[in-house]
């Protein structure tokens, strides 16, 4: 683990590493926007944990997928740690949106109704009294209790000796005694900030049965990343609690993020759904696994800091709403879920795999001393107190919590349990420090490099799934039935290419379809300043076989490269017929167009990944549009989506033109398009304008599949329409 970075306070404006700015003032600290885990920035200054937090304009970044004003933790710290209120200054609308995401994490939902999540609803074995729970934990507190918010007034707020002045679509002054003593922006950036450990040379390859720690530590803990992991089933990933910038983790870690398309998520905690929107926010979308209660909860916390409707916000993903003690499965590995023992709703889960078997806790109060006393004073049914006390130590891999009383079991329990149970406990949620080395419990390994393979009798039909795994994530053959999919399996074809191998030649004739398994090639000798790249699920090749023109450029293996191949006849005979063959012939004519170039030079759409550009390219239809033309009209459906590639194109409401387009905007109502609605604004030609037009259905079809563009084109389409 490297160790944290360490920076001094000086006058004036000072930037936190992960983003965010503080300056030192007569009343302490006053800090500038919170993304995650600024506080592990924050905790190792001389003044520690600021006090005072000045909300940025925009609490939600549409482009990193996370809140920019945090205040969970540095609210625990100050309360639990310090006895002290924590002020939070922002506009009543902040105010509004803040009262709703504070009260999910911190105190859980207002009505919570568990009777439709037991498979014998509230006469179920162990079935809870949540709200006692939940108040044992809370006590008398209100919110009122941890934090004081202070709304501008004639654009001005005093606390102390300081007052801070909001200056319109400018940014903040702070004075203090009436002396300027920092400006801050009206917005802030994020850096991404994480130990990425020994990483990889070469792609992963995820086994069939394993666990990856992506984090041992607690969202306190300025020294390890915060906890989360990764189970893998069949070649596939689940991801339990991802913390904050998992995705770049495990990029930066040689790891394909698409390996991974289901999320377990526990509970509204920051540092357990703040990794959870980032990874809903990538190129597919992934199934999250819940009970209603959370999902709700998490509904109502992001409803709140992004100002999308819950309806937007639950087209993001898949939800699969969990039953209490009921067996689902996920990738062939059966879950059975119960809730734990927390100050919030939360669940944890067991997981059996072939021989195997793994138990979650997630945080959960796991101490016999604090259990008795919870009974004595009549919180538990008889049958939740019998299951809290029955814990399944016989668990053959057990990841328990371990954290500070009274949330979190102390870790001195489980150092006092037999040693053989001891040896199968890894811990996780625990500082290096806190870690009771003298024991026999076993503490998280971060990395990709640590993953754990504990043995497992194989299954018999490895190899076929993971050649169905591969056409399901290839979005040519996903919705192929099983006969053309077994017509597939009999003429594919395996094959190796070590780094540096010209995979194919420039002007020679294209004969073979590429699906790339494992590794990364890279295109060269196209007329483009824009580095192209492929890897895993994506393929190449397809070009030159529908055409029958020479091949347009040269694919080299940028890494070693593992590929499926299937020969010219053989795939002209699958799509011989089919809507695929017409989407791929799109694909072709905008790509000579030079479709690469205009979506990676796109503010909106340059962040893509190269699956994603691929997908969009084969819905493109290249149009010259003549001047004075309307392509959407106020008060009718929006029934195309375009994107300029040249030419004036001007967004017109009220009769006031409100944007000029640029070449690669996105012209359109995005959720209009979703949702029929009419348009409130007129998109007119005032030259002769080349443009890419997309088919209503088909749009629809690919915002479905790329939730993180959806959010973007949202925030655009806000942007530049609202008032």
């Amino acid at each position: 683990m490297q160790d944290h970075e360490v920076f001094t306070i000086s006058p004036g404006l000072n930037q936190l590493p992960r983003g965010g700015y503080v300056v030192p003032t007569s009343s302490g600290l006053v800090q500038f926007g919170a993304p995650p885990e600024t506080i592990k920035d924050t905790m190792i200054l001389p003044e520690k944990v600021p006090r005072i937090f000045v909300l940025p304009d925009q609490m939600f970044s549409i482009e990193k997928g996370i809140a920019v004003a945090e205040l969970e933790f540095p609210i625990y710290y100050n309360h639990f740690l310090c006895q002290k209120k924590t002020y939070i200054l922002g506009t009543q609308e902040q105010y509004d949106q803040l009262m709703i995401v504070l009260s999910e994490s911190v105190f859980g939902p207002e009505n919570i109704d568990l009777s439709g999540e037991y498979p014998n609803g509230d006469k179920s074995e162990g079935f809870p009294d949540i709200k006692a729970e939940i108040k044992f934990f809370r006590g008398d507190r209100k919110l009122e209790d941890l934090i004081h918010f202070g709304v501008f007034k004639k654009n001005r707020i005093q606390i102390n000796n300081v007052t801070v002045e909001r200056v319109d679509k400018k940014g903040f002054n702070v004075y203090d005694e009436d002396k300027l003593v920092a400006e801050f922006p009206l917005t802030i950036d994020y850096r991404i900030k994480h130990d990425v450990g020994a990483g990889l040379p070469e792609p992963y390859e995820a086994p069939e049965f394993g666990i990856t720690c992506l984090g041992p530590s607690h969202g306190f803990d300025p020294k390890d990343n915060t906890s989360g992991f990764i189970i893998w089933v069949n070649g596939r990933g689940i991801m339990i609690d991802p913390p904050v910038n998992s995705t770049e983790w495990l990029r930066s870690s040689n790891v394909n993020p698409k390996l991974i398309d289901h999320i377990i998520l526990t509970h509204t905690h920051a540092d357990h759904d703040a990794g959870t929107f980032q990874k809903i926010l990538e190129e597919f979308p992934v199934e999250i696994h819940t009970t209603e209660t959370i999902m709700s909860s998490f509904i109502r916390k992001y409803t709140a800091l992004t100002k999308m409707s819950e309806i937007q916000l639950y087209n993001l993903f898949k939800f699969k709403a969990v039953m209490i003690d009921t067996p689902m499965f996920i990738e062939g590995a059966k879950f059975i879920y119960h809730y734990t023992l927390h100050s919030i709703p939360t669940i944890g889960f067991r997981m059996h795999y072939q021989d195997q078997s793994f138990l979650y806790t997630s945080d959960h109060l796991n101490d016999p001393v604090t259990l008795e006393k919870m009974n004595g004073m009549g919180m538990f049914p008889e049958s939740r107190h019998k299951f809290l006390q029955s814990f399944p130590w016989h668990y053959k891999i057990i990841y328990h919590e371990g954290g500070i009383p009274p949330l979190h079991t102390p870790v001195a329990y489980l150092a006092s349990l037999p040693e053989e149970v001891q040896k199968k406990i890894t811990v996780y949620h625990i500082a290096r420090k806190d870690f009771p080395e003298s024991s026999h419990l076993n503490m998280a390994k971060f990395g990709i490099e640590n993953t754990l393979y504990p043995k497992i009798t194989a299954s018999k039909h490895v190899d076929a799934i993971k050649l169905l795994d591969v056409l399901n994530h290839v979005d040519l053959f996903r919705d192929f039935g099983i006969t053309k999919a077994r017509e597939i399996l009999m003429v594919i074809k395996e094959v190796n290419y070590n780094r540096g191998d010209y995979i194919i030649r420039k002007d020679t004739p294209g004969d073979t379809f590429f699906i790339i398994i494992s590794g990364n090639v890279t295109v060269s000798g196209i007329d483009s300043d824009v580095k192209k790249t492929y890897g895993k699920y994506e393929y190449f090749g397809e070009g030159s076989i529908i055409t029958g023109e020479t091949r347009s450029a040269d694919i080299i293996a940028e890494t070693d490269v593992y590929a499926l191949t299937i020969e010219r006849a053989a795939f002209l005979h699958l799509i011989s017929g089919t809507q695929l063959e017409k989407e791929l012939r799109k694909l072709i004519n905008a790509r000579k167009s030079n479709s690469w170039d205009i979506l990676s030079k796109s503010a909106i759409f340059g962040s893509m990944t190269s699956h994603q550009k691929t997908q969009i390219e084969s819905l493109m239809k290249l149009t010259r549009i003549k001047a004075n033309t309307n392509l959407i009209e106020v008060n009718k459906p929006v029934e195309m989506g375009y994107i300029l590639i040249s030419g004036n194109v001007q967004l017109i409401k009220n009769g006031e033109v409100k944007y000029e387009f640029k070449p690669g905007d996105f012209i359109g109502d995005i959720f209009g398009l979703l949702k029929n609605i009419k348009s409130t604004f007129t998109a007119k030609t005032t030259s002769e304008a080349e443009i890419y037009m997309i088919d209503h259905e088909d749009i629809s079809t690919y915002i479905q599949k790329n939730p993180g563009i959806y959010m973007r084109l949202v925030r655009f389409h806000e942007e530049i329409v609202e008032d």
